[in-house]
């Protein structure tokens, strides 16, 4: 393959599922109601300081235009805002914001005024610190799937087999942008036919690229149904932390510690230098990595470090309920992991309303 051929690569909707086939079908967020998502801090506010945090509720309005609209209600820059994480447009989504907070003597914003535009600020902290990217324990959700079409007994089977076993742990769609967008601007970026970009267009591109050649890798340990089992050169992580170690032989007790969901193998998010692992699972991210040729010559030439994701996404507390014949499900998932990956293990849902940027997880 020529450095300036796009690769071929698979798209979300085709990428090998772990449990078979979905069970049904059903339409998804008919309404913003129908997707709701609850950021989980994994802290509390320290209850003084220079910031506030605030606990908005957000409907039908993306992540980004609410900062713009607390950024002009506090009279300060956009760019003063913080936020741990973008939520899409077409949900109902509780969400942690940071503002500067004013000098002694100013009056506070008038927070109310922001609920006719679908934005209810929950609760105003005082806080030492602007909310940093990726400073989140997980994400809560219950979404309602419309006219649903699966049979109960099959549906309890499948979410068992989930509980026992996790999901693979793809990035959504949403990454990628509409029609795979992302990867093909990022392509365009990585061969040099286009050098111009903004700060945070090149970040979409070059976090889509990484996410792409992660998904193949992942898809390619399902197909050979090793996705949630450990491998003599595997670097597995430590469950709830992003450290991980090398593997070079493989014991009970390592075993053990996978299926509880201690540790969790992982696959590259590429960047400088080799992978760290070693034997046929190094092997095999190399050859993976090869077919997007040049991208990770070039992702590792724009100073990117090698990292490492999870290949096992396990839902916390997974529940369903029916209602007015539409399925109704509740799980949380940890920061970064995306609730697509989970449905589309479940049943395939079509989405009502054209959705905008923005990530579920």
């Amino acid at each position: 393959m020529s450095a300036s051929a796009l690769p071929r690569w698979t798209t979300f909707s085709d990428l090998p599922r772990a449990h078979g086939e979905p069970l049904g079908s059903g339409r998804l967020r008919v309404a913003p109601e129908d997707f709701q998502v609850t950021e989980v801090l994994g802290f509390e506010p320290d209850g003084e300081g220079d910031h506030w945090l605030l606990r908005v509720r957000k409907t039908g309005a993306n992540t980004a235009w609410v900062a713009r609209r607390l950024a002009d209600t506090a009279g300060v820059p956009v760019a003063a805002v913080g936020y741990a994480g973008l939520k899409d447009r077409w949900a109902v989504a509780e969400q942690w914001f940071s503002l500067p907070r004013p000098r002694t003597g100013e009056p506070e914003p008038d927070w109310g005024a922001l609920a006719k535009q679908g934005i209810e600020v929950l609760g105003v902290y005082p806080h030492r610190r602007k909310l940093r990217r990726g400073a989140l324990a997980g994400n809560r959700f219950r979404i309602r799937i419309r006219d649903c079409r699966l049979d109960p007994a099959a549906l309890a089977a499948r979410l068992e087999i989930i509980r026992a076993r996790g999901v693979p742990n793809y990035f959504g769609e949403q990454r990628f942008g509409h029609a795979d967008a992302n990867l093909q601007r990022a392509h365009a970026l990585l061969t040099g036919r286009v050098r111009r970009v903004s700060p945070h267009q090149r970040g979409l591109q070059l976090s889509a690229a990484r996410a792409q050649i992660f998904n193949e890798l992942l898809a390619e340990r399902v197909r050979r149904s090793n996705w949630d089992r450990l491998q003599p050169g595997d670097c597995p992580h430590l469950a709830g932390s992003h450290s991980f170690f090398l593997v070079e032989t493989l014991d009970d007790t390592l075993h053990e510690r996978a299926a509880r969901f201690d540790l969790h193998p992982t696959g590259p998010l590429w960047g400088r230098g080799e992978p760290p692992t070693r034997q046929a699972v190094q092997a095999l991210e190399l050859e993976v990595a090869a077919g997007f040729t040049p991208w990770p010559e070039r992702l590792a030439e724009r100073g990117l470090d090698q990292g490492r994701r999870a290949l096992r996404l396990v839902p916390d507390q997974l529940e369903h309920e029916w209602g007015d014949g539409d399925l109704i499900l509740g799980f949380g998932l940890s920061s970064g992991s995306y609730a697509t990956s989970v449905l589309r293990e479940i049943l395939d849902t079509f989405e009502q309303l054209q959705r905008q940027d923005g990530s579920d997880g």
